[in-house]
């Protein structure tokens, strides 16, 4: 399997749960966080291979972190996530990007990791 570890920062806990579950069963390593800052200290202590970051954080927008992690970490594989509609512009500056809406499909993300 390419891809061992997944960091979900997101602040919905069920969401996140879920998506754990989701992982683990798949034989990956998860961690969680719920704040862009407890965030961006697990992508630095963490070094995960797949980023899934929620756009609506407690303490700001995930999605403005998204040129610094792509410039620092070049080898994420990164995922926003938002709950709305969002901007297309932010898909265009970084098109190896994945948006996803919420509800997020399991058989689109099943393919996604295939």
């Amino acid at each position: 399997m390419p891809y061992k570890r997944v960091l979900i920062i997101d602040d919905e806990t069920d969401f996140c749960l879920l998506f754990k579950n989701y992982f683990v069963k798949k034989n990956y390593e998860v961690e969680i966080s719920h704040t862009l800052k407890d965030g961006m200290e697990s992508i630095e202590k963490f070094k995960p291979d797949i980023l899934f970051l929620d756009n609506n954080l407690p303490d700001g927008l995930g999605w403005e972190k998204t040129e610094y992690i792509t410039k620092n970490y070049p080898n994420i594989r990164i995922n926003l996530i938002s709950a709305y509609q969002y901007n297309p512009s932010i898909s265009e500056k970084f098109s190896s990007i994945r948006i996803w809406e919420k509800p997020i499909s399991m058989s689109e993300l099943n393919q996604y990791l295939n």
